[in-house]
């Protein structure tokens, strides 16, 4: 629809990050970028996530998540985590579970583990408010990857409106 309004909103940066979820034996991931942070005491985050997306019914059973920072160099894995749930995204990627149980990325620039506070629809998708209770930081020389830098990956510009 409109690559003139994607590239607007690329213009807001954003890192790039996959979300790990798990629930009742049942783990997956996806990528987002419409995540941040929004308090120092405690530790918060805001993560907007599609509902109909697989992955907010795992949020919403286990109330707990992962956040990992892809790096620069990861737009591959962004692509990969940005497949249909129908995939099992998480085959053939090197992960552990957390303290929590959700999946952390092995080779990321760091990961934090949360646990869901609260939930606020927000259009089309929920803003999901967690609470940051672990993390490790584990390439920090490295810049982390950003919206911009992903292009069209997500095909933002067939759904963003033409117009205001």
């Amino acid at each position: 629809m409109s690559q003139a309004m994607a590239e607007l909103f690329r213009q807001i940066t954003t890192g790039v990050y996959v979300i790990g979820v798990s629930a009742e034996q049942q783990h997956n991931a996806f990528t987002a970028a419409w995540l941040m942070p929004v308090s120092f005491q405690p530790l918060l985050l805001a993560i907007s996530v599609n509902p109909q997306h697989r992955s907010y019914r795992l949020i919403q059973s286990s109330k707990r998540l992962s956040v990992n920072v892809l790096r620069r160099d990861q737009l591959a894995l962004a692509a990969h985590f940005g497949q249909p749930a129908s995939v099992d995204k998480l085959a053939n990627i090197a992960w552990h579970p957390g303290v929590s149980g959700v999946p952390l990325l092995d080779d990321v620039a760091a990961h934090f583990e949360c646990a869901v506070c609260d939930c606020h629809p927000a259009g089309d998708h929920v803003l999901v408010v967690v609470k940051v209770t672990d993390g490790a930081l584990h390439h920090s020389a490295e810049p982390p990857l950003t919206y911009r830098d992903t292009g069209n990956l997500d095909g933002a510009a067939d759904i963003y409106p033409d117009q205001f």
